[in-house]
């Protein structure tokens, strides 16, 4: 792969304006390559016999011997050998971070303005880098600094919890160090009588105390163990000290619905209490900062490493081009840059893997570097091979249904309307979940193919994301079970004398339930459990909004879920057919209760409330303008979803009009969100008209195609105003089917530009990392 190539696959996305332009600098090489070759001298055949092998001139020269080292104090020499191409300086003017500018000193050859271009393009490219990388690594040693505070709290409040003794001696040594060493640092302070644990060993119960020389502490420990060493190491031992408890304020309360009810009515409570469940919540939150943390400090050295070898790679390639030597004095100066001197952030990586390893995982350097450094899972042959399986498979079972349908002329069967009715509902429910898992399958290829972040945006733990190829499984081999069963279940005709169908085949569907609802509740570390527990823990947030705060990974869900509506509508008739109905008749009577219309209206706006509730806490916590038209969207959307289901109903031409005005009102809100909020599509003055600056598929043509299918999909909203509620020779409930699917269709279409949107965002604020909340807060005015 060329370096070109692979110098964008390796960038952090969302940083790539802050990278150095290689296309664009080699462009500028090609050019001076074009020129040389218009003007380069034509060869002087005559010199050389024809047939002849041509010489180069070095070969005619004088030798100079074997044992010269090249001394030629008595020759003439080449005024090119050493003359020097370009002159880097660096400016400083005031109030500045510093300037790099590079003088090229043969500016009048034929074609030195080329060069010059480079040059100054060259200058603009390494100072733009320089200037980012200076500020990322400003704002890490900032975020250094705020975790060492942490920390000191976190040891402080683990020796409040734990009561370590420190021994008797150990202490007699500290203050004896402390008092004859004057220029020692601040004394140690002497652990209390109440606080010591006379049952527990010297320092055994806790490893956090912090070493005024830890460095020196470690190497001098590992390299001798002779007493008066041990005597001097331990004099370093400075247990941290427990006054700056007296300045902080604990902020570890979980999520919960009760910590938000409890923050609405001011009752919550940041007060320390020294308790054994503070400190572990403490340290889950200090872990997870920590590997964010880390996470950002490496994406910092790829970043430097990958802009250093660029720019090595490029002077090369000048010097290859120019035939000049040119790229010693530029490597020369980017050494001695901030951007060359990677020192310091290599030093403060293996700081935060030392201390990380330490104080969370028992010195298990193993575990911590699992932790801190999570490999992504390798798609293994055995993922294809069964997803190639399944796949075959479902493919043969849907042309044994075709056939099976056929040969017995069940379209023409006297019950089919029954099987319709009753049990073609109960198994459309997993094709709703499969097609929709087979979108979002081919959402994350086209992700992951256009360089989508959809992990970081979504908030996946590193290296626990599915692939596109994973999601196929899981969908084949749902669909398996599905058709398997429906091809089982594909009988219509009744016992003659029980006047009953079989009861084994009347359960398989709420079997086939059941299994996918154990399958997702699962504890057992199988199927992919942190993808579930993910899922399941998104979805609960979505049901108890709005008392969890809302991420973007709860209202894309319960996006995904307004899509659904027909899907959460079969749930509520699995109730209905298997409790109040009568299956081993496959006949039932409570869709005709008034109970029943009611709870077919609450169960479809649940997903489409839970996100107008979603848009209202964040109004009240964002104080966005925005969110509150969201909501009115979605509340618009409610209103339009009650009124047709009431014309459905009891019909008449009064809930007519109000279905046809409320479904266009929203069919119109809801288009215009799509395309421009959610898309940020349709800006007349983009570099890209009617789309947006940036843009990720190189096909426009594909943008405009997605804007009128969106368009048109949205139309199927007002099938039902007018009537159109099946077709010659289909089914209502086919239909209805055909409809869901494509709204699962729209969405999934929706998914795409929406995930592109946000990622688009996150590379204009150069966001590539989360920020992780800190357990202590500190109050300035108590400290100060």
């Amino acid at each position: 792969m060329k370096f070109g190539k692979e110098f964008a696959s390796q960038m952090v996305h969302e940083w790539q304006e802050a990278y150095m332009d290689y296309n664009y600098l080699k462009g500028v090489l090609k050019d001076i390559s074009k020129f040389k070759q218009r003007n380069a001298p034509l060869p002087e055949v005559a010199a050389t016999p024809k047939g002849s092998l041509k010489r180069r001139i070095s070969m005619y020269r004088a030798f100079s011997g074997l044992q010269n080292r090249f001394s030629f104090k008595d020759s003439p020499r080449n005024p090119n050998e050493d003359e020097e191409v370009i002159l880097v300086s660096s400016l400083q003017p005031e109030g500045s971070q510093g300037h790099h500018q590079t003088m090229f000193l043969m500016s009048s050859e034929q074609g030195g303005e080329y060069e010059m271009v480079f040059f100054r393009r060259l200058d603009d490219e390494f100072n733009k880098v320089l200037t980012f990388y200076k500020k990322k690594v400003g704002e890490v040693k900032a975020e250094a600094d705020e975790l060492s505070k942490q920390m000191d709290a976190l040891i402080a409040l683990r020796i409040m919890v734990d009561k370590p003794s420190i021994g008797m001696d150990s202490a007699q040594v500290m203050m004896d160090s402390t008092a004859n060493d004057a220029s020692s640092l601040s004394p140690a302070p002497v652990v209390p009588t109440h606080m010591r644990s006379p049952g527990r060993s010297h320092m055994e119960s806790i490893q956090e105390v912090e070493l005024t020389g830890e460095d020196i502490l470690e190497e001098e420990s590992s390299a001798s163990g002779k007493r008066d060493e041990a005597k001097k190491n331990l004099s370093r031992f400075r247990p941290a000290p427990i006054e700056i408890l007296d300045n902080v304020k604990i902020n570890i309360e979980p999520a919960t619905p009760i910590s938000t009810l409890k923050n609405v009515i001011k009752t919550s409570n940041a007060n320390l209490k020294f308790s054994k469940d503070e400190l572990k919540r403490a340290e889950e939150q200090m872990k997870k900062a920590f590997v964010e943390f880390c996470q950002k400090l490496r994406l910092l050295k790829s970043y430097r490493f990958l802009n250093v070898l660029a720019f090595s790679k490029i002077m090369k390639k000048y010097d290859k081009t120019t035939s000049r030597k040119a790229s010693k004095s530029y490597s020369d100066m980017i050494d001695k840059s901030d951007l060359g001197n990677s020192d310091e952030l290599n030093k403060l990586i293996e700081r935060v893997e030392v201390t990380f390893i330490k104080h969370f995982v028992n010195g298990n350097r193993r575990k911590g570097m699992k932790s801190l450094r999570p490999q992504a899972k390798r798609e293994t042959h055995r993922v294809t091979f069964f997803l190639g399986l399944f796949s075959g498979c479902s493919i043969a079972l849907v042309a044994a249904i075709i056939v099976a349908i056929r040969v017995r002329h069940l379209l023409e069967h006297k019950d089919r309307r029954k099987y319709m009715d009753n049990i073609f509902p109960l198994y459309s429910l997993f094709g709703y979940i499969v097609l929709h898992m087979l979108m979002y399958g081919a959402n994350v290829y086209y992700w992951r193919r256009f360089r989508v972040n959809y992990p970081f945006i979504f908030g996946f733990k590193q290296g626990t994301e599915l692939r596109y190829r994973q999601v196929f499984l899981l969908a084949s081999g749902l669909s398996v079970l599905a058709l398997a069963a429906t091809l089982f279940h594909l009988d219509m005709d009744m016992n003659p004398i029980t006047r009953r169908y079989e009861t084994v085949k009347e359960l398989i569907p709420l079997m086939l339930v059941f299994v996918l609802l154990l399958i997702i509740f699962c504890p057992l570390n199988i199927i992919y459990r942190s993808s579930r527990f993910f899922f399941l823990r998104t979805a609960w947030h979505c049901l108890c909004a709005p008392l969890y705060k809302v991420t973007l990974p709860d209202f894309i869900l319960a996006d995904q879920l307004t899509s659904q509506v027909q899907a959460i509508r079969n749930l509520q008739f699995y109730v209905c057919y298997y409790v109040w109905g009568n299956f081993k008749t496959r006949s039932n009577t409570c869709q005709d209760s008034n109970v029943y219309q009611i709870l077919l209206i609450v169960v479809a706006i649940i997903p489409f409330w839970s996100r107008f509730i979603q848009c209202l806490r964040r109004l009240f916590e964002e104080k966005d303008s925005m969110q509150g038209l969201n909501a009115l969207k979605y509340f618009s959307t409610i209103v339009a979803l009650v009124m047709r289901t009431l014309y459905d109903q009891k019909r008449g031409v009064f809930w007519k009009v109000m279905a046809a005005s409320t479904s266009g009102i929203t069919t119109i809100a809801n288009t215009y969100w799509d395309l421009v909020i959610d898309w940020g599509l349709l800006q007349r003055n983009s570099r890209n008209p009617w789309l947006r600056d940036k843009l990720l598929v190189p096909y426009k043509i594909v943008y405009f195609v997605a804007i009128v299918l969106d368009i048109i999909l949205r139309l199927v909203w007002m099938q039902l105003v007018l009537d159109i509620r099946e077709l010659p020779g289909l089914h209502p409930k086919a239909f209805t089917a055909i409809v869901a699917c494509l709204e699962i269709l729209r969405r999934g279409l929706w998914n795409f530009f929406r995930l592109e949107n946000e990622h688009l965002n996150n590379v204009g604020k150069y966001r590539a990392s989360k920020s992780v909340p800190l357990p202590f807060n500190y109050d300035e005015d108590k400290s100060m």
